[in-house]
């Protein structure tokens, strides 16, 4: 008779190919276009209240006019894909999260296991759970490696 495993360890999941995520991610990466366009904006915005008074004196009225739309322009541009990026970031936060969960509670008994963190970057987490559990979830439908946390001293 085998002797189950009762000591709870921390292990990494990793998931199988998922498309969803694949398209939530990529939306997700529009997020690092906002901090090149954010770094562009504060330089930008320096260099426009330095020469402010500049343009002023060597541009004429309407060149001015249409300098400002521009301006206009870009910080609209600029918000919408903040808003966009940061939705993004959401909604697969979200996913990932109800995913992993689901998967858990689908395969473990309630209560014998704690999630820590869903990984974003790859589609996997990390639980707290016993050898016998995680050899259970390495059968589990979408699961493609389970990894003791291997912690060095």
């Amino acid at each position: 008779m085998a002797m189950e495993s009762t000591k709870n360890e921390s292990y990494f999941v990793f998931m199988n190919y998922d498309p969803e995520y694949e398209r939530l991610r990529a939306d997700r990466s529009v997020m690092y276009l906002h901090y090149i366009i954010y770094s562009f904006i504060i330089f930008w915005d320096k260099l426009c209240y330095m020469l402010f008074f500049l343009m002023n004196l060597l541009m004429s009225l309407s060149h001015f006019t249409l300098f400002l739309s521009f301006m206009a322009v870009f910080y609209y541009l600029f918000f919408f894909l903040y808003k966009r990026t940061k939705k993004g970031a959401y909604e697969l936060d979200l996913y990932l999260s109800k995913k992993h969960d689901e998967l858990l509670a689908s395969t473990l008994e309630p209560g014998s296991y704690k999630k820590t963190l869903s990984l974003v970057i790859v589609d996997g987490f990390s639980v707290e759970i016993t050898e016998d559990q995680a050899n259970e979830l390495r059968s589990a439908n979408g699961v493609r490696i389970v990894e003791k946390n291997q912690e060095i001293a």
